[in-house]
Formats: C-alpha cells, sequence, structure tokens
C-alpha cells in the first residue's frame, strides 16, 4: 500500500509511504517505510526482510539514485529489509549503530532481565550517525535526533523543510509504545518525548499508523499515559508486588495475548521508579522480582 504526501509549501519535495505486509496486534497495518524526494532519495525505515516489500521498495525507487538508507532502530519489523535493499540500489545503511548502542549504564548494569524481543542483533549500519547529524538531498535536509526509550539506538530524523519528523516507534498517534528492558528504558522515553516536543514539528510520521497532526498534544497524552500508569503501579503495590499480579489488575481490559508485552512495560515502569528510589525490589531486578514501595 502506497500513500503520497506533499509536505512542502513549494511541493517541490515528495514524500511517498509503502507500507510494509507485517499486520499485527504490535505493528498495527504494517511498518510504514518512506521514500523521500525526486532525484535523489533517501529510503526511511525499509522494514522487515519480506521479499515482497523489498520488491515494492526497489520499485517506487524506480533507478533513481539513493543517498541513504536510515534506519531509525533496529527491531525485526525495521531494519532486516536495509542490507538486501542497499545492495540492489548501491547505498549506505546510516544509523546510530548496532541493536546495542546507546544503551543506558542502569540497563547495562542489570541481569536477568530476558528481553531482546524482536531485536535484528546482526544489525551494523556502514556508518553510524550522532546526534545532530545532517543528511541531504534534492529538497530535503534530515536531522539525526537520539531518540532512545523504545530502543537504546533509535534515532528519529526531522525534516527541516517540511517541519516534519519521522519518529519511528517513538510516538504514534494509533498506540503508546512498548518499551521492553534492556532494549527499552522508560526514562530514556520520557526524555525523548521532551525533545521531540520541542521541535515543533507541524507533523508526525510514525514507524506504524497513520502521521500525527497535532503532535505537541500527542506527546503530551504520552506523557500523561505513562504518569498514570506509575500512579497505577505504585496504588496496586500495596496488595500486589510483582509483575503478573501488576498486570493483571492494571490491564485487566486488555486481551490477554498482549499480557507479555504489558508486562515488559510493567517491569520498566518499576525499573524507572527504583532508579528515582521510589520502590525497591526485594532481591535482583528481573520479570520474577518482588516489588515494594519506599
Amino acid at each position: 500500500m502506497t500513500e503520497d504526501y506533499r509536505a512542502t509549501p513549494s511541493g517541490e519535495s515528495r514524500l511517498r509511504r509503502i507500507v510494509a505486509p507485517n499486520p499485527s496486534p504490535m505493528t498495527q497495518a504494517g511498518t510504514n517505510s518512506y521514500i523521500l524526494g525526486h532525484d535523489r532519495l533517501a529510503v526511511i525505515d525499509p522494514g522487515p526482510a519480506i521479499p515482497a516489500h523489498i520488491e515494492a521498495l526497489y520499485d517506487a525507487i524506480g533507478g533513481r539514485p539513493v543517498a541513504a538508507i536510515l534506519v531509525t532502530h533496529s527491531h525485526l519489523d525495521h531494519s532486516p529489509a536495509a542490507r538486501p535493499l542497499a545492495g540492489r540500489v548501491d547505498a549506505p545503511v546510516l544509523a546510530f549503530g548496532p541493536s546495542d548502542a546507546g544503551q543506558s549504564e542502569t540497563m547495562r548494569r542489570l541481569p536477568n532481565l530476558d528481553g531482546g524481543e524482536g531485536v535484528d542483533h546482526d544489525f551494523a549500519p556502514d556508518a553510524r550517525l550522532s546526534d545532530g547529524d545532517t543528511i541531504a538531498g534534492d529538497g530535503w535536509t534530515l536531522r539525526a535526533i537520539h531518540t532512545p526509550g523504545h530502543m537504546a539506538n533509535h534515532l528519529s530524523f526531522h525534516w527541516v523543510e517540511a517541519a516534519a519528523t519521522f519518529t519511528g516507534d517513538t510516538v504514534m498517534g494509533w498506540a503508546s509504545t512498548m518499551i521492553s528492558p534492556p532494549d527499552g528504558d522508560l526514562g530514556q522515553f520520557m526524555r525523548s518525548l521532551d525533545r521531540l516536543e520541542a521541535l515543533g514539528a507541524a507533523r508526525f510520521h510514525p514507524g506504524h499508523g497513520d502521521a500525527v497532526d497535532a503532535p505537541g498534544p500527542r506527546c503530551a497524552a504520552l506523557r500523561a499515559h505513562r504518569r498514570d500508569r506509575e500512579a497505577a503501579i505504585l496504588a496496586i503495590l500495596e496488595t500486589s508486588n510483582t509483575v503478573e499480579g501488576i498486570v493483571a489488575a492494571v490491564y485487566h481490559d486488555t486481551p490477554p495475548a498482549l499480557h507479555a508485552a504489558a508486562a515488559r512495560n510493567v517491569l520498566a515502569h518499576l525499573i524507572h521508579l527504583a532508579e528515582r528510589g521510589a520502590v525497591a525490589p526485594d532481591g535482583p531486578i528481573g520479570p520474577d522480582a518482588r516489588w515494594r514501595r519506599r
């Protein structure tokens, strides 16, 4: 599926969205891959290694030169198509780094987290982008912004001419993002929301779902959602002190098939609360730990 956006006053730069055929409760209709530019292109988030999707991207590129293939983060629904596509269009793959790049010291120190859901462990970019680096083509300039939280190596890309930002999985309009330690970090996520909101972008182009046309209010809503969830977890700790018990109480309206993902979010909240001294585990931090308020 494709959808075209004209997002600059002059209409000189075109953005095309191609949705990968990988729908699921975690990916909505599928992963959004974006092709930006007319004559010298950028490909943002080439997506999963599905041959039909790679072929759709190749057809949309249509033989035009590709300046770079940009990857927001190395989850299996975003990055595996980068290498085969790069080989076909002779373009470099650019990202913040491999899958453990940018991981916080807290996450590096914690054992027994059993994370790694959907991580592309083989991912390695041709060159690494640092926060603030820019890439340019015909009518477009993209500034890399390190926005960890959903994943440590997550970048967003701010399209300067259009005042629009490609937010990957950090901000989406249809759902909040999953934060699964040790790859995800709630403290990093909250700071990334602040950075994205401060851009003053007119539109967010997320990794899944439709464009977000009110970026500021959406960032505020996601921040409030996390704070409400934190308050609920603290309240439940009076009667239930395990991740499993908290999920059953706090996510009672969530389908059981999503409870495993909810458990990872709860663990992320508990680790964030522990960093701030609000809670503590009775023993090592991990999915099976028992927690208490301090």
